[in-house]
């Protein structure tokens, strides 16, 4: 037994080190984050863009009324504010605003009808351009259209719901800040579910809590920090950055070993952009150790042998004493 226990307490050392060193991603925090400086960005549309931001990028706008015969101010609709910051730190900032709405928006007062104007989805531009055709937006379109979010597409659900043309970017492919991706894409689908103003443009239904409905996840807050929504309530496609295919809250992930195994759904979904190498230094899903420690899932290959190997050891001391007992039981008879 001395020998056990001269063995076993180095590894619990090794393993809480280990453990240690990877707790304190728990704790970071976003806000210290920057976003990516666009400072030397110059959009070649900046002047005309500036048209619409003198009134749609701010809270305020000032006009002549002729009528009246002098400057009125109005509060503007804060659906109708596009930051500037934003919009040229966005996928589109490179875009006229003309190019996706109506040149007739360049006079004022706009005509009422325009607010009717059908707006475009992601697939009218992207879908059949080879420039595109590494991010398979027309498979991505199909695995919506097979979606929950689909079938509320009559009462105005679309790309936009999700993806702001004004204010979307990628960030998902950029790792340099993992839990900044999270927050990110996680706003993205609070801004409904825990939005009720928002939630009850799409639906009926009764104002959901959040909080409630995930009270059977251990360590709540902490998972909502680590993974984002989609992990659970998507079908994975390997094919694809993201799984558009949200599914019904039924058959949403809630079995534990999912995440926390030696077969993390993790590696195929957060964290399939990262390297390709599986492990590192010897722990199984190993990349997820560069942002998060998963218990289960970052289990190493190197101190499960040390473990089997120290077990068979003591089962066999153990052994050996019992049939050296016997022995010598049997010579005192």
């Amino acid at each position: 037994m001395k020998i056990f226990r001269f063995l076993i307490i180095p590894i619990l050392v090794l393993f809480s080190n280990t453990s240690a060193s990877h707790a304190e991603v728990f704790g970071i925090k976003l806000n210290n984050q920057s976003d990516t400086d666009t400072n030397t960005f110059v959009s070649p549309f900046k002047e005309d863009n500036e048209r619409c931001f003198k009134c749609h990028g701010q809270s305020k706008y000032e006009y002549t009324n002729e009528t009246l015969g002098r400057q009125v101010k109005e509060l503007m609709y804060s659906e109708r504010i596009v930051k500037r910051e934003l919009y040229y730190n966005s996928n589109h900032k490179k875009f006229s605003c003309t190019d996706c709405h109506s040149a007739e928006y360049l006079k004022f007062p706009h005509a009422g009808e325009l607010r009717m104007e059908q707006k475009y989805n992601c697939i009218d531009c992207h879908g059949g351009d080879e420039k595109f055709a590494q991010y398979h937006f027309e498979e991505i379109d199909a695995e919506y259209q097979k979606s929950i979010h689909f079938k509320l597409e009559g009462e105005g659900f679309s790309c936009w719901k999700c993806h702001d043309p004004h204010s979307y970017k990628i960030s998902v492919r950029n790792q340099d800040n993992l839990k900044e991706t999270i927050a990110y894409d996680n706003a993205i689908c609070l801004n409904c579910h825990s939005n009720f103003d928002h939630f009850q443009l799409l639906t009926d239904k009764e104002e959901i809590s959040l909080i409630q409905k995930h009270d059977w996840l251990p360590n709540q807050a902490t998972h909502f920090k680590s993974v984002r929504c989609i992990e659970c309530h998507t079908k994975i496609n390997d094919s694809i950055k993201i799984s558009h295919l949200i599914l019904p809250k039924e058959e949403a992930v809630k079995r534990c070993n999912e995440c926390h195994s030696q077969n993390s759904i993790l590696m195929a979904s957060l964290y399939k952009f990262e390297s390709k190498a599986q492990r590192r230094d010897g722990f199984f899903n190993g990349i997820i150790l560069n942002e998060s420690y998963v218990i289960g899932a970052n289990r190493n290959e190197y101190l499960n042998l040390l473990s089997l190997i120290i077990f068979v050891g003591v089962a066999g001391v153990i052994g050996i004493h019992i049939l050296l007992r016997i022995r010598e039981k049997n010579k005192t008879y």
